[in-house]
């Protein structure tokens, strides 16, 4: 049962991906918190990052590439950015279930705001959520090296202004 419930409630919260964009990513990790708060056990809570990678859209095979890798992580992790009219998107993939939903959740974050607002972002809210002390101290390595990279696109794009 809870499986369905955390998978219509990422659904529902897919829908509003636009409606995120508008957000602020203090706004962002704010709801993040309060999603992680409605579960109680941390199976449920793997299970809501599992449910969120599973509702990120898949990186095409052209952009699954070499330069398109994040360098640290345990599983293959591949980051883009694009930079229309100030405002930083990034799309990701994964080969691994529950990296894909960690990187899911930190482009739903950051997606959407401008490059001094990311480059800025102290994202407490993955410690907050208290995700770094139940992964893997490999797999902790690899959201930090995906944090990394997303600030390290936004820097270069913040650049190209």
């Amino acid at each position: 049962m809870l499986n369905n419930v955390s998978i219509s409630f990422v659904k529902a919260k897919s829908n509003y991906i636009d409606l995120k964009m508008s957000q602020t990513i203090a706004e962002k990790e704010a709801e993040i918190i309060e999603d992680f708060d409605m579960f109680e056990e941390w199976d449920e809570k793997y299970q809501y990052i599992i449910d969120m990678g599973k509702s990120l859209e898949s990186l095409p095979e052209s952009e699954k590439k070499e330069e398109n890798l994040v360098r640290g992580c345990q599983s293959r992790v591949w980051l883009t950015a694009a930079f229309e009219n100030g405002i930083v998107t990034y799309k990701a993939d994964s080969d691994a279930i529950i990296t894909k939903g960690l990187v899911a959740i930190l482009v739903n974050v950051l997606s959407g705001n401008t490059p001094e607002a990311i480059t800025e972002a102290s994202l407490q809210f993955v410690d907050k959520i208290g995700i770094r002390e139940h992964l893997s101290p490999t797999r902790a390595n690899g959201l930090n090296a995906m944090i990394k990279k997303m600030k390290a696109y936004a820097l270069g794009l913040r650049d190209l202004k």
